[in-house]
């Protein structure tokens, strides 16, 4: 019996070392797109008044959370039972992130003084910026995170269905954890700059260093707020080159990087488009 027990631990050792090993792999495999999730949700979670700033990120952690726990079995049913399903799931996320993508390109563009003028109106309304805010933040995440998955997910498609599921979860859990982790320490910069300033009275190498993560904090955000809105359109043109033939052998000479760039942003152009349409059109049903 004793035998039988050390046995199954034996097994148990051997699984873990195996998912390990495809945790590993699904994790590099994964790594541009946690670097866009980063970029995306490090603009998404900030512009709060710092007392909101970290319920604000763990409300959208949760929903993050959420999004994984659906995601997961969901991409594992539709992989054993209906693959293409998940093809057309992620080229239907890639127009939306293109959306999104192009819409803050055009915003900055030609709406600019529009959106500073009404500037006093969000601050008056914390409550609905915020929620819209989240809700903005976890539908974004809910694409990358199908993303993540499935591409964890194609690189254990060889092995048993054990070792699918626990190397997807881990990679799920890791993408969350590792991703908002670094989101949580970069929006509260800031107050860890100032409560070095004020421990060191506004003296020698701790005093600089808070100062420098007082002023570095506004930079970061301009960059990741640009690098989030490249990172939106790189990733919905990945989608569409890595899903769709004709576009994968389209210009196979141009660099891959202006490539996906370039048909995430054509593709943002037409969702854009038809959004701008269909709000016309709406008004005119409803008279």
């Amino acid at each position: 019996m004793a035998s039988g027990f050390f046995a199954i631990l034996d097994d148990i050792g051997a699984l873990m070392d195996d998912v390990a090993v495809t945790a590993k792999i699904a994790t590099r495999k994964t790594a541009g797109i946690l670097g866009d999730d980063l970029a995306v949700n490090a603009e998404k979670a900030t512009g709060f008044l710092s007392s909101r700033e970290l319920p604000v990120l763990w409300a959208i952690t949760k929903g993050s959370l959420i999004n994984k726990i659906i995601i997961v079995p969901v991409a594992l049913l539709l992989n054993f039972f209906f693959p293409i399903a998940i093809k057309f799931i992620l080229i239907l996320g890639g127009f939306y992130l293109a959306y999104e993508g192009v819409e803050k390109i055009i915003e900055f563009l030609f709406h600019r003084h529009e959106h500073g003028r009404a500037a006093k109106d969000v601050v008056q309304d914390d409550q609905a910026a915020e929620k819209a805010k989240i809700k903005s933040a976890v539908t974004t995440d809910f694409i990358l995170s199908v993303e993540i998955v499935i591409i964890a997910l194609g690189t254990v498609l060889d092995k048993s269905i054990t070792i699918q599921i626990l190397t997807v979860s881990v990679v799920a859990i890791l993408a969350t954890i590792g991703v908002y982790g670094i989101v949580a320490l970069i929006v509260r910069m800031d107050d860890a700059g100032y409560k070095l300033v004020k421990y060191s009275n506004d003296k020698g190498f701790l005093s600089a260093l808070g100062n420098v993560l007082v002023k570095s904090l506004p930079v970061i955000i301009k960059v990741l707020s640009f690098a989030g809105t490249i990172a939106l359109i790189l990733v919905s043109g990945g989608i569409f080159v890595h899903n769709i033939d004709f576009l994968h052998h389209f210009l196979p000479d141009l660099m891959s990087t202006i490539k996906e760039f370039a048909i995430g942003l054509i593709a943002g152009l037409i969702a854009v488009g038809i959004a701008e349409g269909v709000k016309k059109l709406i008004p005119l049903f409803k008279n």
